[in-house]
């Protein structure tokens, strides 16, 4: 079963490839995608990461949980599950 992997305190100049390659070491990379501003399309310093199988996971966090890349230490642990979140009034949020 796969298994999802938040990876933080990525490089902004780190991409979907780069990731993925940093995470092969420890097992079956499923996917690997980092997460980038919707405006500007610039990394924001966190991605995820889905390996083939929980002893996989379980490698990349032990592997790869602390260990620096590209000047950076990472931050692996498990996904959480996506909250649910209300919807937004963007009249009440406007601020001009």
């Amino acid at each position: 079963m796969e298994k999802k992997l938040y990876v933080g305190n990525l490089s902004y100049d780190m991409d979907d490839s780069q990731l993925e390659e940093a995470f092969a070491a420890a097992g079956s990379v499923t996917s690997a995608k980092v997460m980038a501003d919707r405006m500007t399309g610039r990394s924001r310093g966190f991605g995820f990461v889905e390996m083939a199988t929980e002893e996989d996971a379980k490698k990349a966090i032990e592997m790869l949980n602390g260990k620096e890349l590209n000047g950076r230490a990472l931050k692996v642990n498990e996904a959480r599950p996506m909250a649910d979140r209300p919807p937004r009034d963007f009249n009440r949020d406007r601020r001009f």
